[in-house]
């Protein structure tokens, strides 16, 4: 089982009262930024990038994230087809008023309720944690594989958070069975080798769990870790997780697994005509081991 370090939980009272989406990871992570922005001269905002309305996009909706690029070409993502955010962000006129704006004060948006602001919000956090990233000379390692180094065995059993259909068979070849938790009662049922369930609580059960970074921005993120406990490896993978991962590694993630843009120009191009971008990244995976830590980071990034 995890050891599961102290976890700040928000008052009690104000929960009902709130203004603002103030989980317990979206304030240690933007502290964090703050801490970057005081220390050095933080870039700008330069341009917001998305892909074509989903209506636009073919059957494969290869336009899922926006991004958002900062002055010193870091590039952050979030996940986008979510409550009609992008929609919403193209009805906006996208960028307008975004060019030339505050990074941290667009990051700052994670923590609103609203969640066009918190896509953008965490968009605007992880292009901030990028820029840190190449100011301290630290570039995630790249990952063994797509599920997670989670190394599925006979007698696994995967609890999997989010339908990765493509990782299906990756995880069945190799004798392990699956769980899946997902938003959509549509999705649920019993399928050849997998179950699909909307009952977190079905995650106690399992020893490994790969989760979409997705969870950090619908407000499932506690729910989910809560119910993961006796699991001894923890995944969370995607584009939107390209995170800090110190207050997730406190919480028992064992591996926050994203994208490093190494090819900017082809990867905005693809991203904004919804073609695959994976020729234009390298899949990376951070580890507590492998882990240098925020302030170690931040000091290195000082001296630059």
């Amino acid at each position: 089982m995890l050891h599961r370090m102290p976890y700040a939980r928000r008052k009690a009272g104000i929960e009902h009262a709130r203004t603002t989406c103030m989980t317990a990871f979206a304030h240690a992570y933007l502290q964090q930024l703050e801490r970057f922005a005081q220390a050095v001269k933080v870039p700008r905002v330069r341009a917001l990038h998305l892909p074509p309305p989903s209506h636009a996009q073919g059957p494969e909706n290869r336009g899922e994230f926006c991004a958002v690029e900062l002055d010193d070409g870091a590039l952050g993502m979030s996940y986008a087809l979510v409550e009609g955010v992008l929609e919403r962000l193209h009805a906006h006129g996208g960028a307008r008023g975004l060019v030339g704006s505050d990074a941290l004060t667009l990051a700052q948006g994670y923590e609103h309720d609203d969640t066009m602001a918190r896509a953008l919000g965490l968009a605007a956090a992880n292009a901030l944690t990028c820029s840190l990233y190449k100011r301290a000379g630290y570039r995630p390692p790249a990952s063994a594989d797509s599920i997670g180094e989670l190394n599925p065995q006979p007698g696994d059993h995967i609890g999997m958070i989010g339908l990765f259909t493509p990782l299906l068979p990756r995880i069945l070849s190799r004798g392990a069975k699956i769980t899946v938790i997902e938003l959509k009662p549509e999705l649920t049922g019993a399928y050849p080798g997998y179950s699909v369930t909307t009952d977190r609580n079905a995650l106690t059960s399992c020893n490994k769990v790969v989760s979409t970074g997705t969870i950090l921005l619908n407000d499932t993120l506690d729910a989910m870790l809560d119910v993961c406990g006796n699991a001894q490896q923890l995944a969370l993978i995607g584009p939107t997780a390209a995170c800090l991962p110190d207050a997730l590694f406190a919480r028992g993630v064992t591996l926050l697994g994203s994208s490093w843009v190494r090819d900017a120009p082809g990867f905005i191009a693809a991203l904004r005509e919804g073609r695959p971008r994976s020729g234009t990244t390298i899949k990376t995976a951070i580890t507590p081991a492998a882990y240098p830590g925020f302030d170690a980071l931040l000091q290195a990034a000082r001296r630059t």
